[in-house]
């Protein structure tokens, strides 16, 4: 930028950036755009279209195709400036040193209160709060020069009206607007700016993208990581303001309420499900690094108490400093990008490391937070699933919680923003088992200034991969355990699906050798289809008669016999519903 000449974008550069840049690319792939890539740049440069939305799951390359598409289109003069919109500050020295790459020189330092842009840039890199505080200003921009717009992670453009009604303001004028997305759409109702929506078969307004190519797509090409998730359940105990003592199983079907407190009393760092998840985690890290000797580790927290003493714990495991990046601290793209760049094994975050964030390294998770929304829990996982060598693969630890495994079963899943929402098949929304939900407890009433966690203890539950359970119910240490947390980090998804079913034979021959009874180990979906169906049973049944959801299912379990819902085997869950529709029309 030597003399304060304008960059001019270069060709020969796109061509030659990494088709996963920043990060390295996956094998086989360095040296050209990936056939995603190729084939959404072709569909865009033969339609030239004013508005154009790319839809591709995290670590697929997004920002590769956007700035080869940005590059052809300043080249051909159809752009002479470019505006790049993310969510995060972040994000914005990120996609600067991206471009600048190529050729293009977009100032991320810009502000509103600027009156113009410095000779030695082609654009600027903004968040969508930046522009929201002075839409007029950055029409006037955008109206100024053949203008094409980038905006990355464009659900972003909902989070609220005025967000929208910014970005609608502001870039209205652009010749070119190029929308990205990594992860589901929202699962609320606020239309997204410059997105199509068409009606489906059933007449409600769904997004419609340009191109899509989602993670199973990815996953079969090698782009991104397979990832195994890891659950882990357990007894919780707390106390509430009134000083009532409840205990639940987490993962059985329950209310809502006893589920988030169940959930939030495993996450509680001086308890021993926490302490145990991360020793298993920091088990599978050590594994993972001999084959992937820099692999890190990444704790996802809920605030930044629990964050600093999920670290406190990790260092006492593994006898290493643990990196701590909190939303509040002027130097956390700093610290990710030295965490991004070292061989240190652990980072613990709060809602830091979301889209586009990238540490390529990171093949180890757990997930620590009471989040459960989809969007979220994609955003999440997607830090782990960018691949940089063949055959890596990614392992995140869970609480097995319904909704989380559910997710996790279902993350192949592509998915589009609806504008009408539509009754939740899964159960959990289900407007029986709402009210039934609000006639048995109250949060007020269980939660509040005097909840404490008692005590919470930790079994091993089961692995969920492509869609899939695998093992079944085991101690923590045991040798079941240490068979799946053993699985090499170097394997091809056909090679861990084969690893798993290797030991979950193994495991169900031991059970039976054991006399334990009838295996768990069964069809997946199956088996999580009739837990929803049972769900649904319960809260009508609870409804009906005014007893506690808990009673119910306690009545069940003595009438048909075998484990609490979250280890029940397919074949007992069946007998529980058999028995609840006899109970419905008053027989025994």
């Amino acid at each position: 930028m030597s003399g304060g000449r304008q960059s001019q974008p270069s060709l020969f550069s796109a061509e030659n950036l990494s088709p996963s840049y920043p990060q390295r690319a996956a094998w086989g792939t360095a040296g050209s755009l990936r056939a995603w890539q190729a084939e959404a740049l072709e569909q865009y440069l033969n339609q030239m279209p004013q508005d154009f939305l790319a839809v591709a799951t995290p670590g697929a390359g997004k920002t590769t195709f956007a700035l080869r598409v940005a590059v052809e289109m300043m080249a051909r003069g159809e752009a002479t400036e470019l505006t790049v919109v993310c969510p995060t500050e972040h994000l914005k020295y990120q996609w600067a040193e991206a471009a600048a790459r190529v050729g293009i020189q977009l100032d991320p330092d810009f502000s509103n209160s600027q009156s113009g842009l410095g000779r030695s840039f082609n654009g600027v890199c903004l968040t969508y709060a930046q522009v929201a505080r002075a839409p007029m200003m950055h029409r006037h921009r955008t109206s100024a020069k053949k203008t094409m717009v980038i905006l990355d992670e464009v659900h972003h453009g909902g989070d609220n009206l005025s967000w929208g009604d910014a970005i609608r303001v502001a870039f209205s004028p652009a010749v070119h607007r190029l929308s990205l997305t990594g992860t589901p759409f929202r699962s609320d109702t606020s239309q997204i700016p410059f997105v199509t929506y068409e009606p489906d078969t059933d007449g409600i307004l769904r997004s419609r993208a340009d191109y899509s190519y989602g993670y199973g797509n990815a996953l079969h090409d090698g782009v991104v990581r397979p990832v195994i998730f890891m659950s882990y359940s357990g007894e919780m105990t707390w106390q509430t303001k009134h000083g009532e003592v409840y205990q639940s199983t987490l993962g059985e079907v329950s209310t809502k309420d006893i589920t988030a407190l169940a959930w939030r009393t495993a996450l509680d760092p001086s308890g021993d499900w926490i302490r145990a998840v991360l020793a298993a985690a920091d088990d599978r890290l050590t594994v993972v690094r001999k084959g992937v000797p820099d692999a890190g580790g990444l704790v996802i927290a809920t605030d930044h108490k629990t964050a600093r003493a999920y670290a406190a714990i990790l260092e006492q495991i593994c006898g290493e400093a643990t990196t701590v990046v909190l939303s509040d601290d002027a130097t956390a793209s700093d610290k990710i990008a030295e965490f991004s760049a070292n061989t240190k094994r652990w980072m613990v975050a709060v809602r830091m490391v979301s889209e586009g964030v990238d540490v390529p390294r990171l093949c180890v998770g757990v997930y620590a937070t009471s989040t459960s929304t989809p969007l979220f829990f994609a955003q999440a996982i997607g830090r782990f699933v960018r691949a940089r060598k063949r055959g890596e693969t990614a392992s995140v630890f869970l609480p097995s919680v319904e909704v989380l495994l559910g997710l996790a079963g279902q993350l192949e899943k592509e998915r589009d923003h609806a504008l009408i929402k539509k009754d939740n098949p899964d159960g959990w929304n289900d407007d029986e088992l709402a009210q039934a939900n609000r006639e048995e407890t109250a949060s007020d009433e269980v939660d509040g200034p005097g909840y404490q966690a008692l005590s919470s203890d930790v079994t091993f539950d089961r692995v969920v991969f492509d869609g899939a359970d695998f093992g079944q119910w085991a101690e923590v240490g045991s040798d079941e355990e240490a068979d799946f947390l053993g699985i090499p980090g170097l394997l091809d998804p056909a090679e861990v699906t084969q690893l798993l079913r290797q030991h979950q034979a193994e495991q169900a021959a031991a059970s039976k050798k054991r006399g334990d009874g009838p295996s768990p180990v069964m069809d997946s979906r199956k088996r999580r289809e009739k837990r929803k169906e049972l769900s649904k049973l319960v809260a009508a049944f609870a409804a009906k008669t005014g007893r506690p959801h808990a009673l119910i299912h306690t009545d069940l379990r003595k009438a048909t016999g075998g484990p609490d819902v979250a280890r029940a085997s397919l074949e007992q869950i069946e007998a529980r519903i058999l028995k609840i529709q006899r109970w419905f029309v008053g027989r025994k």
